[in-house]
């Protein structure tokens, strides 16, 4: 992947991304997702190393929950409807240009997004009108196997 050195954030959404979209319900009806450590990992390692992480999601959703307060991340966004407005508000907040961000997104709701940065990523998993894009970088690694920390490592050179 080519990724500038001058990234400050990530932004990205979250199922598709650190999932593989899919979702266990259990018996008392709530919902279960699987997430790859290997992301888990990629996250620890941006905010280690200085770059902040976002996540947008059209969803709300405990894992989510979980990272902000593992990793202390301040830009959470849950049951989202407009990105494009919640990342332009994460913009202005933290002082960045769209050039200093990579958004990481895989469905028709982060098409605004992906279309608004300089710096796109998706997954190949991703639905076939966000691969038709075009100057969108897409990862070796699928949705919810590391595709996550397959662009950290890329950011840190590892």
């Amino acid at each position: 992947m080519n990724i500038p050195k001058n990234i400050k954030m990530v932004i990205t959404d979250f199922d598709g991304i650190f999932t593989d979209n899919s979702v266990i319900i259990n018996a008392d009806m709530s919902i279960s997702r699987k997430i790859n450590f290997k992301d888990v990992m990629g996250v620890s390692l941006l905010v280690k190393n200085g770059i902040d992480v976002a996540i947008i999601s059209g969803e709300k959703n405990s894992a989510i929950e979980l990272f902000a307060q593992k990793f202390n991340l301040k830009e959470i966004h849950m049951d989202i409807r407009n990105k494009l407005e919640v990342l332009q508000g994460i913009l202005k907040r933290n002082n960045l240009s769209k050039e200093n961000v990579i958004y990481i997104g895989d469905d028709i709701n982060d098409m605004e997004c992906l279309n608004f940065v300089p710096f796109g990523v998706t997954v190949p998993n991703a639905n076939k009108k966000i691969l038709a894009l075009e100057n969108l970088q897409v990862t070796e690694t699928s949705g919810g196997d590391g595709a996550f920390r397959e662009v950290a490592d890329c950011i840190l050179n590892i």
